[in-house]
């Protein structure tokens, strides 16, 4: 997993595999099958793994805003851990390829849909619960906060520090759809309340 992480598919050999795992080609194939395969349950377990803070922080919490602060905020200090690859194994994942491996550019596109699609089932709970304006375009605010974890995996790859990405974080809770104020009906002058 750490070497995909690190190099990505098309940069990690298979001699590379086999030195890191300690196995013989012929054991390589009896287990894996291909690269390929190996690629696919390497990417599985990192989903397991990035699942427990990425959902958790989506669902630990009634209020939406305070939901997507946490996710942020549990973004900035996955993606700059010092005990793996820096950023994500997904979110550059499979974008340049060649047509030949056209399977695992859609595998990955899948993924990076999946989160995004995460991200929209809480903001729809957000508006059923009132804590986002029934006019939220959905859609369009997960893309949103979907593209600005993707742009904190490119920073924290090119070595962007935990401040950084957190300043990130910040900023863009600032675009947070603002929660339109309930307007009293005005009395009319001269009207005492009792």
């Amino acid at each position: 997993m750490d070497l995909f992480w690190e190099q990505g598919y098309e940069g990690t050999t298979f001699d590379q595999l086999i030195q890191a795992m300690g196995i013989s080609p012929s054991s390589f194939y009896n287990s894996f099958g291909s690269k390929e395969k190996l690629y696919k349950e390497a990417t599985d377990a990192y989903l397991s793994l990035s699942e427990v803070w990425f959902a958790g922080g989506l669902s630990g919490t009634a209020d939406t805003r305070e939901a997507f602060t946490k996710l942020l905020d549990a973004t900035v200090v996955e993606f700059t851990r010092k005990s793996h690859p820096p950023g994500c194994m997904i979110s550059l994942a499979g974008t340049h390829l060649p047509s030949e491996l056209a399977s695992i550019r859609e595998t990955m596109a899948r993924h990076r849909a999946k989160a995004e699609d995460m991200m929209a089932q809480r903001l729809r709970k957000g508006v059923e619960d009132g804590d986002l304006p029934p006019d939220t375009d959905v859609p369009a605010l997960a893309a949103f906060y979907s593209a600005v974890t993707r742009g904190m995996a490119v920073q924290a790859r090119d070595g962007g520090s935990p401040q950084k990405l957190k300043a990130i974080a910040d900023v863009a809770m600032q675009a947070w759809p603002a929660q339109s104020r309930r307007v009293r009906p005005a009395r009319p002058r001269g009207t005492r309340v009792v």
